[in-house]
């Protein structure tokens, strides 16, 4: 087991180099894959702020009913009192009791789901500035490293003028001597040609 947990460590750190220099050399890249994971916490917290919601208008719906229904037992139990019905009244008295206490539990409950909703939705709204936080950033690293990059394009350019100058002087200055040359070959052509022409006029001549 020692071994092959030095085995499991050693692999685990040099995977975890290999990604930090990944993330050197392109950070923007890190950012993203950063920025993505933040977005799926967010969507999980959103998703746990809903679900908060709805149970607070659950138990909001359930205290509703709890306090109908212990009204209506206390009503129901003064009048079987007047009316002389004991057992009526034991049974409509007993059962208010344990609506109200219902009604204390879910009254307790809405408020402590009340007071974590509230936390639960200041944290989200945190997350959601701190992500576009990010994401404005990342649109400003972004910015720049296209600067950084359209620079270090025209620079290179700009730089290694002479070298275009000087491969530029060298391809005319072959293409005029190639010129001279062609020149030279219709010169010397038309030259051989006229003397032929002279010299077969003289013959008939």
């Amino acid at each position: 087991m020692g071994l092959f947990n030095r085995i499991k460590n050693t692999i685990a750190a040099d995977l975890h180099e290999v990604l930090d220099e990944k993330e050197k050399k392109n950070p923007i890249a890190a950012l993203n894959q950063h920025l993505r994971q933040c977005e799926l916490e967010v969507e999980k917290v959103r998703k746990l702020v809903e679900r908060q919601h709805r149970l607070k208008e659950e138990f909001t719906r359930e205290l509703h009913h709890s306090t109908q229904l212990s009204e209506k037992r206390k009503q129901q139990a003064e009048i079987a009192s007047k009316a002389g019905e004991e057992e009526l009244y034991q049974f409509a008295f007993k059962e208010q009791l344990q609506y109200e206490e219902r009604s204390a539990r879910l009254k307790a409950t809405l408020e402590e789901a009340a007071k974590h909703l509230v936390e639960l939705e200041t944290k989200y709204q945190e997350m959601k500035h701190k992500l576009k936080d990010m994401n404005l950033r990342r649109m400003e690293l972004m910015g720049r490293e296209n600067i950084a990059r359209a620079n270090f394009r025209m620079n290179q350019v700009l730089d290694s003028g002479s070298v275009y100058e000087d491969k530029a002087s060298i391809s005319f200055t072959e293409m005029d001597r190639y010129i001279d040359q062609l020149e030279t070959q219709v010169n010397s052509s038309y030259y051989r040609s006229t003397i032929d022409s002279r010299i077969a006029q003289l013959e008939k001549e």
